[in-house]
């Protein structure tokens, strides 16, 4: 029997993807984390609406540092989401696939995200 040449098992620390790739993929773990989170966004709103004591409870629950550090995980997940979908909606249209085109809207992606994940920072820890 003839041994096996090629590699079983790629973990993520071994794939040198290009900005492209990282982009896409980063899409897909800000969708993830987008849909984990929405229960607890559901609840909050839920809580929040029911009476004024749980209003009150929500907003000194959301004031907290910790609760601040999810909302900023949560901006860039959404902001990441959206520059993104608007680049692969793009792309479908077939605009911007050639890949010096590709990597600048990948990094531009990136500096979008990060540029307002700050300015939601600002906001949340001013």
């Amino acid at each position: 029997m003839k041994p096996q040449t090629r590699p079983v098992d790629l973990g993520l620390t071994r794939l040198h993807l290009p900005l492209p790739g990282w982009v896409s993929f980063l899409h897909r773990v800000s969708g993830v984390l987008l849909f984990l989170t929405l229960p607890l966004g559901v609840w909050a709103l839920s809580a929040s609406l029911a009476s004024e004591a749980g209003f009150r409870a929500t907003v000194e629950c959301l004031t907290h540092p910790l609760a601040k550090m999810v909302a900023l995980a949560l901006a860039w997940g959404f902001s990441h989401h959206l520059f993104a979908g608007l680049r692969h909606l793009a792309m479908d249209a077939h605009v911007g696939v050639d890949l010096n085109t590709a990597r600048a809207s990948s990094a531009a992606v990136l500096l979008a995200s990060a540029v307002t994940t700050l300015a939601c920072a600002g906001w949340l820890f001013a």
